[in-house]
């Protein structure tokens, strides 16, 4: 790294700035516009309800005199400890091929090392998270982790629903959901008091992490008959345009639970000005096509070492 920058420990005081940074440095539009909600998430310390674990956190920036103009933020697994996830490292535009991201990404290496992890992932620690891996548009960050000696270990994507009017991801579900009432299905928004039932059953039938992210979400929606959850759907969890995650009971399958659900959830984004949504580190593509016309749009890198 050029001798005129420096790495100091990321302090509180600094994460506006870090933000700021991230507005600039971020690429791509969709990231940019949420960069002081994905730092915000990504500083988040400590347990979190509903998930198996801690999330210790480390975060350092490069500094040029007092103006910051590189980040990276790392944490320990929630399921497992001794991995360690780079989080995000970003250069300002203006400062990059100055060696600022390979120092960072090797503090950060070093310090997640303390915390106790002998392999680090440049992957998602959800339920706290703002991408799968790396973008493959970021091709500076690419080249920083092949460089860096990661190895390629999988390949996750997410898709996009159009949240415009007229979109097939608004269509109603006014017929759907009176289906369901005659079969005494009844679909809800969840309201304070429902969540830590939905993210226990989340927890118990899909896993820990998915109860962390149901319990932090910014809306639930949910199917219930005879007192029991079918499934829910949330948004918001891991960033404001984010749908995710989703889940249907076995014995509910089949049924149009999710369907309704995830329809209900866009347009519930939708009217929170949002004009598309991002269905996070999709699995069934098949479904999310069907009932939204989602396509399939950003395609994410995973990377793994040992340290």
């Amino acid at each position: 790294m050029d001798h005129a920058y420096e790495l100091a420990e990321l302090t509180p005081e600094r994460e506006a700035d870090v933000a700021a940074l991230c507005r600039m440095a971020l690429d791509l539009p969709s990231d940019s516009i949420e960069a002081d909600q994905i730092v915000d998430r990504l500083r988040s310390p400590g347990p979190v309800p509903g998930s198996a674990g801690e999330r210790r956190i480390t975060g350092w920036v490069a500094l040029l005199g007092s103006a910051v103009v590189g980040v990276v933020l790392g944490s320990t697994g929630y399921g497992d400890p001794s991995v360690g996830h780079v989080d995000l490292i970003a250069v300002h535009p203006e400062h990059r091929r100055h060696g600022i991201g390979r120092a960072l990404l090797a503090r950060a290496e070093a310090s997640l090392a303390e915390f106790g992890a002998t392999s680090i992932a440049l992957v998602g620690n959800a339920p706290v998270y703002a991408w799968p891996g790396i973008d493959v548009r970021y091709t500076a960050a690419v080249c920083l982790a092949e460089a860096s000696g990661y190895a390629r270990a999988d390949i996750a994507w997410n898709m996009t629903a159009d949240l415009t009017p007229g979109s097939p991801a608004l269509a109603p579900t006014t017929e759907a959901e009176a289906r369901l009432a005659s079969a005494g299905v009844a679909v809800r928004r969840a309201v304070p008091a429902d969540v830590p039932g939905l993210a226990e059953f989340a927890a118990a039938e899909f896993g820990p992490g998915w109860g962390a992210e149901v319990a932090a979400s910014e809306g639930i929606h949910y199917a219930v008959r005879d007192g029991a959850v079918l499934g829910f759907a949330c948004w918001g969890s891991s960033r404001p345009s984010y749908f995710g995650p989703m889940g249907t009971a076995a014995a509910a399958r089949g049924l149009g639970v999710g369907g309704v659900l995830l329809r209900r959830c866009l347009r519930e984004q939708h009217a929170a000005g949002l004009s598309s949504a991002q269905i996070g580190w999709v699995g069934p593509v098949p479904f999310y096509s069907t009932n939204s016309g989602a396509r399939i749009e950003r395609v994410f890198f995973l990377y793994r070492r040992s340290v």
